[in-house]
């Protein structure tokens, strides 16, 4: 039987800065692009699927391009997050997977079905969208592959200026490709940890695969 996922919605258009867009729009422009490979552990996708074409801007660089965007998701966020779990929730410590901006750009992209690893994730749409870059999330926490996703599932729209907050350690999800080629689609990414739930837990093997950590 599924699991209905569920998400708590935020609009934090009066709460962000002055020109935060086009602040959000320079950091894009720095975003590594390129066909990422399959994530260790967390992946859903499909088994012929081995690498997903996307872009990121890094922790590193929405910390030196984005600073309000650092300080929110340090010391304001995990505020607003503790009152939908329910307990403690704090930031990640470690700087190099904190919060990160996911960008696509075309149709040709979009980004990996997949399972997360931290008790609560943070996402801010930066960019609106009619059509395509939804995020699709999986009420079977057995699927695996988009099509198997998109049989019975929950689907987001981009919204500027929205954050939502979610578990989705049983739930595969992922982000649709977008509809109009000359389109780009910003979301910045933030990983929480609880109480119960502690950065310790982080598996060993994902950061061995995003840093060469032994």
């Amino acid at each position: 039987m599924s699991s209905r996922f569920h998400w708590t919605t935020f609009d934090l258009n009066g709460q962000l800065p002055p020109g935060w867009k086009q602040d959000i729009g320079v950091a894009a422009k720095a975003a590594e692009f390129r066909e990422f490979s399959r994530t260790p552990g967390l992946s859903r996708e499909a088994a012929d699927v081995l690498h997903i074409l996307r872009g990121r801007v890094h922790a590193d660089q929405v910390r030196q391009l984005l600073p309000w965007l650092y300080q929110l998701y340090r010391y304001e966020l995990p505020e607003l997050a503790s009152e939908v779990c329910g307990e403690r929730v704090t930031a990640a410590g470690d700087d190099r997977y904190g919060v990160v901006l996911n960008v696509q750009r075309g149709r040709a992209m979009r980004f990996e079905c997949h399972i997360d690893s931290n008790p609560l994730t943070g996402l801010l749409f930066c960019t609106d969208h009619a059509e395509g870059g939804e995020l699709v999330v999986a009420n079977d926490p057995g699927a695996e592959g988009i099509a198997a996703v998109d049989r019975d599932c929950s689907v987001i729209q981009p919204r500027t200026g929205h954050l939502i907050f979610f578990d989705a350690r049983k739930h595969p999800h992922y982000a649709r490709p977008l509809s109009v080629e000359d389109d780009m689609r910003v979301i910045a990414v933030m990983n929480f940890y609880t109480e119960s739930y502690p950065e310790s837990t982080r598996p060993r093997q994902l950061n061995e695969h995003l840093y060469g950590d032994s």
